[in-house]
């Protein structure tokens, strides 16, 4: 009995003891592996504090990539149990600073923590390609706070960043007309940026133009009165089909070179007061078997150049139809008529379209209904019962006038006195 409690006894004492060392240990920064940051309060929260931006740690002097997300890590051995415990860190520039905040969490003393938060690293190298930029850390609830402050990081351009610092347009631009685009490009990056084309496009539309502007270098590499520029401006010109519908569109600008591939947009009002190109006068029609109907298609051209149409119109099962004029050139501002043909010998209804091109884009696809019903008239047969109704008339007429008796003249004789 004796030696069992005389066990027990001595297993607690080898467990106090293994506590006790291994609290001594984990509040010992030497015992960290010189990797903790000094805590500079006096009520400290945490000991043993490791802070590590993507994986570096702070006191490794770690550079950062201008407006890139970095994870912040921080770790920490608890000072004491308490709750209600938030870390905050902050990356403090110049002109901005960005912070993110933890949610509230609980610790016990002697046990370690770890909270990663994100943040965007925020870009103000305009004249240089590497600053410095401070890192402060706080740990902290209502009655405990451990804080660092001004940790140094160097924050670098990206490698390659072409930036387009301005894109301008008119407010609205009418369908069918050509307008330019200026487009204000900036060199942000550590390099040098060499052989560089810029595309605008409206992708809805298919509209698309590239232009070369050239060499950009860094802000660092020119001197004063060099001919290079980290700056560049220049105009494309893109053209909006004129059957373009009215609306809200993304005019968008890509950038390009053997080492970069940036896209920037912003929003283009397109207006278009002709709704339709094409215009049918009717769309229905009802024939006999065998007879034409005819279609009259209006061809607006409200551009500022001649517009060359292309006319085709489907035939389907016994329809027939053809177009009087296939191809068709309207001025400038102007308009043309063409007409459609169709027929058939079969009675039923038929519906068919009549396509209209302009070079090889679609304009518009009209579609029309033809009624056949009835049979055939033979205009032959119609002719040869005309002429023997008229001929049976004229008989009727000439046997009245012959079966009239003529009428007795009266004779007065003279008389003599």
């Amino acid at each position: 009995m004796n030696t069992k409690k005389l066990l027990v006894s001595m297993c607690t004492i080898a467990i106090a003891l293994f506590l006790v060392a291994t609290v001594s240990a984990t509040l010992t920064c030497e015992d960290c592996g010189g990797c903790s940051v000094d805590t500079i309060t006096t009520d400290a929260i945490a000991n043993c504090v490791t802070i590590e931006v993507d994986g570096i740690n702070v006191l490794s002097s770690p550079s950062v990539i201008a407006g890139e997300t970095v994870a912040v890590k921080v770790t920490f051995v608890a000072n004491t149990s308490t709750s209600d415990v938030k870390i905050r860190v902050e990356l403090e520039g110049d002109k901005s600073d960005v912070n993110a905040v933890t949610t509230s969490f609980d610790v016990e003393a002697g046990h370690t923590y770890t909270k990663t938060l994100k943040l965007e690293v925020p870009f103000e190298l305009k004249d240089v390609i590497s600053d410095n930029i401070r890192l402060n850390v706080r740990i902290w609830n209502g009655n405990f706070e451990s804080e660092f402050e001004d940790l140094a990081l160097l924050v670098q351009r990206p490698s390659y960043n072409p930036v387009v610092k301005s894109i301008s347009t008119a407010q609205s631009v009418e369908a069918g007309e050509t307008f330019p685009v200026d487009i204000l490009l900036k060199n942000l990056g550590y390099n040098d940026l060499e052989d560089v084309y810029v595309t605008a496009s409206i992708p809805a539309l298919g509209v698309e133009k590239t232009a070369y502007f050239g060499d950009l270098v860094t802000k660092e590499s020119c001197v004063e009165d060099c001919d290079e520029e980290d700056t560049v401006s220049g105009r494309i010109f893109l053209e909006v089909p004129y059957t373009a519908k009215a609306g809200i569109y993304a005019l968008e600008v890509e950038v390009t070179n053997d080492d970069v591939n940036t896209k920037f947009a912003k929003q283009l009002v397109i207006e278009n007061g002709v709704a339709e190109n094409v215009i049918v006068m009717t769309s229905e029609k009802t024939v006999a078997i065998g007879e034409d109907a005819e279609y009259s298609l209006l061809l607006l051209n409200p551009t500022n150049s001649l517009k060359v149409y292309t006319i085709t119109a489907e035939s389907n099962g016994d329809l027939t139809s053809s177009v009087d004029n296939s191809v068709v050139a309207v001025p400038a501002g102007s308009s043309k008529t063409v007409t459609v043909t169709a027929s058939s010998k079969t009675e039923g209804e038929y519906n068919f379209n009549v396509a209209v091109l302009s070079g090889e884009q679609a304009v518009s696809t009209v579609p029309l209904t033809l009624n056949v019903e009835g049979k055939t008239i033979n205009p032959i047969i119609v002719l040869t019962v005309v002429l023997a109704i008229i001929f049976l008339v004229l008989l009727v007429v000439l046997i009245v006038l012959i079966g009239r008796k003529p009428q007795k003249t009266e004779e007065y004789g003279e008389s003599y006195y």
